[in-house]
């Protein structure tokens, strides 16, 4: 039974990715990805992802996209605009947000959410982090690291999430999904894309306390 449509907060890495398959699992219907970019509007805000591979995903998805420029200071105004904006145009319901179990981002997304007449959907809310990065390997998400924090370091750009991956930023005292803000990645393919995302690093940039991908988007 449909229980109603959504937008999905996209970020193009892993847990906005699979909040995604598991909102369409439970039956939500999908009808757009939002996206926040860099003041340029080239790369995405958090994760460094250019906007044609962002919207490389959309097309695999077979979900239109909204990408919008902000400021980290008029973010949250920019996000709510936006999510009043598709709410009328595609007639929505709910947002959905890949957040695991960082408490004052819940409350903010239920916040512009109630703002915007929408309600915040959450489905991988506090589920144990390893497990949960476990199952999304298990469930085919094929996901490779494309920023890091000076921790981990410049060696793990491009390297694809796996179990043994994990162990092994466990053992660094790395979080296994990242929660922390350890590192951001970049879905290549999951059951829902009709077709695998094909990227090449060109280079690694260190801006900051971060590392990362400059990425370009293979046909």
């Amino acid at each position: 039974m449909d229980k109603g449509a959504f937008l999905c907060s996209w970020s193009g890495g892993k847990d906005s990715c699979y909040a995604f398959m598991q909102a369409v699992r439970l039956q939500y219907t999908p009808k757009v990805l939002l996206s926040v970019l860099n003041e340029e509007g080239n790369i995405s805000r958090s994760h460094g992802i250019p906007a044609n591979i962002l919207q490389a995903q959309s097309n695999a998805l077979g979900i239109p996209i909204q990408l919008i420029s902000s400021s980290w200071d008029s973010y949250e105004k920019n996000f709510t605009n936006a999510l009043q904006k598709l709410k009328k145009e595609y007639d929505l319901e709910y947002a959905v947000f890949g957040d695991i179990d960082l408490q004052a981002h819940r409350d903010w997304e239920e916040k512009v959410c109630n703002n915007a007449g929408l309600k915040a959907i959450l489905p991988i809310w506090q589920q144990q982090r390893k497990a949960l990065v476990l199952e999304m390997l298990h469930n085919n998400v094929e996901t490779i690291i494309v920023s890091c924090n000076e921790i981990m370091g410049e060696k793990f750009l491009g390297q694809a999430l796996t179990p043994a991956l994990i162990d092994e930023l466990e053992f660094m005292g790395i979080d296994a999904c990242g929660e922390n803000g350890e590192f951001h990645t970049l879905v290549l393919n999951c059951p829902l894309f009709n077709k695998r995302i094909n990227i090449e690093i060109v280079k690694t940039i260190q801006h900051q306390q971060y590392w990362f991908c400059d990425l370009r988007l293979l046909n």
